[in-house]
């Protein structure tokens, strides 16, 4: 009896920290959403969504895999999902303690805040996607296993190329000009080079004139204080400040996405359990390389609920 106390004493005391995370472009797959559309509550957003964007999420996603990982479509149809995949969570009680968003995935981490709402957020997405996909003459390249000290002297030392998105210890992506890219790769060792299938040097200092016309809309945009923090990409440090989280957002486009610092913030204060909100399990698998104590689950369809 006294044994039954107390495991019902230590369920009750045991505190569980949740963050929701959301992937970004490279995460879309030929036919996600499509159960969705069977709810009331997907029928709603796909229909509000195509009278905004002009073109239908759930067409391009039923289409092909070149139309849907253009840039152009790519976001406003994560940013779509993933928020009705947020709205179906919350309408079911859940709440994370922690929000974060890789890149693009930033936008639903700030709709799942309630900083903006769902219409406020896919009109800055469209934007976004509509001035990124103008961007020409870059590259990304993604690299796998390397020696960290040896790729920052190489990059310090190489003109037009940054680390545009620190993914964890083993895993960044380098942008810039085609020429420093590949000067860069041809000289850090690394065991797998994976050139990114994306039309500029999306997170570096070629973005600039595109995050200074973003700028424009963004200052013309209504932000609210975050109902719950958001680790932004730009600095890995939560914030509800709605003036930081969009002073951050400016910053965004050009800057680089500090996913490995972002995931040991939440390792560091205690988050037992990630929940990656959206297609595939791409950082779910990130933080089960790296911090095997974590829980890790994704919902990315009517089924993983």
């Amino acid at each position: 009896m006294k044994f039954n106390l107390f495991i019902k004493h230590f369920l009750k005391n045991m505190v569980t920290k949740t963050a929701w995370v959301f992937p970004g472009q490279g995460s879309q797959v030929v036919g996600m959403g499509k159960d969705l559309a069977t709810t009331s509550l997907g029928e709603e957003y796909f229909k509000e969504a195509q009278d905004i964007l002009g073109w239908s999420v759930l067409e391009l996603c039923e289409g092909d895999t070149v139309n849907l990982s253009k840039t152009l479509y790519t976001q406003p149809c994560l940013y779509v999902i993933q928020c009705i995949l947020v709205r179906l969570l919350k309408e079911n009680q859940v709440n994370p303690n922690l929000l974060a968003g890789h890149s693009l995935g930033e936008y639903v981490a700030l709709y799942a805040a309630e900083v903006f709402d769902f219409t406020t957020g896919l009109k800055l997405v469209k934007s976004r996607a509509e001035l990124m996909n103008k961007a020409v003459g870059g590259k990304m390249v993604a690299l796998i296993k390397f020696d960290r000290l040896s790729l920052n002297e190489i990059i310090a030392n190489t003109p037009d190329v940054v680390l545009a998105n620190d993914n964890s210890e083993q895993q960044v992506v380098i942008s810039g000009t085609p020429q420093a890219v590949d000067e860069v790769s041809h000289k850090i060792k690394a065991k797998r080079a994976i050139e990114l299938k994306v039309s500029g040097a999306f997170h570096s200092h070629l973005m600039k004139e595109a995050s200074e016309q973003f700028q424009i809309l963004l200052e013309n945009t209504d932000f609210k204080e975050a109902q719950i923090p958001i680790l932004s990409n730009i600095e890995a440090v939560p914030r509800t400040s709605e003036i930081i989280l969009k002073e951050n957002l400016k910053k965004q486009m050009t800057g680089s996405v500090r996913w490995r610092e972002t995931m040991v913030f939440m390792v560091e204060h205690e988050i037992t359990n990630i929940i990656e909100i959206g297609p595939g399990k791409i950082l779910s698998n990130l933080f089960k390389k790296e911090y095997t104590q974590i829980d890790t689950r994704s919902i990315g369809s009517l089924s993983d609920f």
